[in-house]
């Protein structure tokens, strides 16, 4: 396993208080109107409802499908938004998906198969990882898949210096299935001599030390082959990317007696194959077989010898850059070990002398696009600026296809997704993902060379096979024949579940993401964090902002609610819905949601503590409710405006009345007039 460490990683609120003017300071001594001024009102009360209604059809929508109090940072009732700009349509688009076509053919039924889920994105995170469950009951791990690795490790509940990971450490004792192996003539034994132990140092300068341990291994609810007991490591000590990564451990697919691969076939439990399947730049994610299956008539196939290296190695040739043959002896790809692929390794490393003419060639291609400095200032990297926009679809159409010719002539054509990365800092950026390998003449393909590629290594017949694919679909279309058996049993139950009707689907089970026709309205997530629930009210808003941050969301579309306590701890339900300019999830959105939290990917300030997912739920959209609402809304406001309007008017009227009947009669005392004398005649 090789690593270079790149990676390349408020709305406004109007809210409304409606008042109502209180008509209990006006009197009313006449009972009869006239017409002239009750047709000024009705007009006046027509006019306010034509103005309510105006008002409401500019209300934007918004509805919550479980129709829960959300709380905002002071624990109240969220008031209704009115957005100054319109917001961008949630994005439900993704790459079109390429058609599949894998032959079926008859597979021996005596030699099952064990199909995995990859998760994680190779230049985000640096790896792949699949699950793997250990002991009775099983304790999961997430592991990198690494094809030069010959041992699986992970870390021991006892050690010394382990780093944070995404799971809990492995605990012997709570497996009832757990024992130790013993020192042997076989292994190198500890200091006591009584239990055999292993240490692995990696080329970017990380280690890996502890003991090893026999227990039940689970491949997950997807797999043929039945929970088996395998070797593996107990880690005690970490250094390096091992120990800052986090991901728990490495599961072991190269060559060697402690390989897990070895291991299940020197049982005789699958044959000597397996294969890989990288999600593109895209869409990460894919799918590992552990066995053989009917491979697609076009792969393309070349050697591999096994006596030549520990690795995995294929008798390349040369390479083309626009279909043109790089001036390169074909003896600059035979070094030490040949070219080897590594999946565990994140970038592809050439020989000096066909890393020069091979980024010549590429620049001679692109010399059109403006080159920039790469986002490492360590690294000197070929970077370009293609276009503002960072969609990578297009890139085929600006960059030059390139070939891996093969001893066989036959050749293996890359897209740029396999020799490009994108910039982290410069959007529409993008640079070489190949580099020199210095004084080391190996030629090391990693991950990025065979993204959106099935490789299959058919250790059985000394080979590797390359067919290029979409390989964020081929999990679920792989032709495995026999039906698939029951997932491992489910962990212990979480201490506490909040108080809610929600099914408790298994966590671990891929089963549970939607499918293609699945339709969604909205996300539940309840979690607990072990922070207290007082401590954690005021902090409410930001905790909101960084789940939207971890889950490339707008903050507008991620709401907590439900905030309770549990001891110290505090239990929170986790509220994702689409943009306000959407009623639905898309497929694609809602399965990397889901991804991020039960793979345990979002990573939280120390402020939050850490989190257990306890549940999730996808809400289907619920009909009816935009229309009762709008309809609620609409005879609120015109019931509320025709009544302030008809009190005004009332009060209007009413003045003028008082006025005009003050001046119809005079008092009595002005109607007299004085007695005077009476003249004489």
């Amino acid at each position: 396993m090789w690593h270079k460490s790149k990676v390349a990683f408020v709305p406004v609120d109007l809210t409304f208080d409606s008042h109502i003017l209180s008509s209990s300071s006006l009197t009313h001594p006449y009972a009869h109107i006239g017409e002239f001024h009750r047709r000024l009102a009705m007009a006046l009360a027509s006019i306010g409802a034509i103005v309510s209604l105006l008002i409401y059809l500019s209300l934007p929508y918004y509805t919550n499908a479980a129709g829960e109090n959300i709380l905002l940072n002071d624990g109240s009732r969220r008031p209704m938004v009115f957005p100054l700009f319109l917001s961008q349509s949630n994005s439900t688009t993704s790459s079109s998906s390429r058609s599949v076509s894998i032959h079926h053919r008859k597979l021996h039924k005596s030699l099952p198969h064990s199909r995995m889920r990859l998760y994680d994105d190779l230049l985000l995170n640096g790896y792949y990882t699949t699950r793997l469950w250990i002991g009775t009951p099983p304790q999961m791990f997430a592991l990198i898949v690494d094809s030069g690795s010959t041992v699986t490790y992970v870390p021991c509940s006892d050690c010394e210096q382990c780093g944070k990971h995404q799971d809990p450490k492995f605990q012997p004792e709570m497996s009832s299935t757990y024992q130790p192996v013993k020192c042997n003539m076989d292994c190198n034994c500890d200091d006591d001599k009584e239990q055999c132990v292993y240490e692995r140092e990696y080329a970017e300068h990380s280690s890996s030390k502890g003991v090893l341990g026999e227990d039940l291994i689970s491949f997950g609810n997807e797999s043929q082959l039945a929970p088996q007991r395998a070797v593996f490591g107990c880690e005690t000590v970490e250094t390096g990317d091992l120990y800052s990564q986090r991901a728990d451990g490495i599961i072991g697919l190269g060559q060697g007696d402690l390989s897990l691969v070895d291991q299940l076939v020197d049982k005789g439990l699958i044959s000597n194959s397996f294969a890989l399947c990288y999600g593109g730049m895209d869409i990460g994610g894919g799918s590992m077989v552990l066995g053989g299956f009917a491979y697609p008539s076009d792969m393309i196939f070349t050697e591999s010898d096994p006596d030549r290296s520990p690795y995995y190695n294929i008798d390349l040739t040369g390479i083309r850059v626009a279909g043109k043959q790089l001036s390169l002896s074909s003896g600059v790809f035979d070094g030490e070990h040949g070219a080897v692929l590594d999946s565990g390794t994140t970038y592809a490393y050439l020989p000096d002398a066909a890393f020069a003419a091979f980024e010549e060639a590429v620049m001679r291609e692109v010399s059109p696009l403006k080159q920039i400095d790469g986002p490492d200032p360590n690294f000197k990297d070929t970077c370009f600026h293609v276009a503002p926009s960072n969609d990578a679809s297009g890139l085929s159409k600006i960059f030059p296809s390139v070939e891996m010719v093969f001893k066989s002539g036959q050749s293996w054509l890359l897209s740029p997704e396999n020799y490009l990365f994108r910039h982290s800092k410069v959007h529409g950026a993008y640079c070489l993902g190949v580099f020199p390998n210095g004084k080391d003449h190996t030629t090391l393909l990693g991950g990025i060379v065979v993204r959106n590629t099935l490789v299959v290594y058919d250790r059985e017949n000394s080979k590797v096979g390359f067919w290029r694919t979409n390989c964020s679909e081929l999990s679920d279309r792989l032709p495995i024949d026999g039906a698939l058996s029951p997932p491992p049993p489910p962990p212990p139950p979480p201490p506490a579940k909040l108080d809610t009707d929600d099914s408790n689907p298994s966590l671990n089970a891929s089963s549970n993401l939607p499918g293609e026709k699945t339709q969604i309205g909205q996300i539940n997530f309840d979690i607990q964090l072990t922070v207290n629930s007082s401590y954690l009210k005021p902090r409410l808003e930001e905790l909101s902002k960084v789940f939207s941050k971890e889950l490339d969301t707008k903050p507008t579309q991620v709401y907590l609610s439900n905030l309770t306590s549990n001891g110290n701890n505090s239990l929170i339900r986790v509220v994702v819905v689409p943009t306000e300019s959407s009623s639905l999830l898309s497929n694609v959105t809602a399965t990397s949601i889901v991804s991020r939290f039960t793979n345990h990917q979002i990573k939280l300030p120390d402020i939050f503590g850490d989190y257990q997912l306890l549940t999730y739920k996808l809400e289907p959209p619920r009909k009816g409710t935009r229309w009762q609402m709008k309809n609620t809304i609409l005879v609120i406001a015109i019931v509320m405006v025709s009544v302030v309007v008809a009190l005004l008017a009332y009060g209007v009227w009413l003045m003028w009345k008082r006025k005009q009947t003050s001046n119809l009669y005079k008092p009595v005392d002005e109607a007299i007039v004085a007695e005077q004398e009476l003249q004489p005649l």
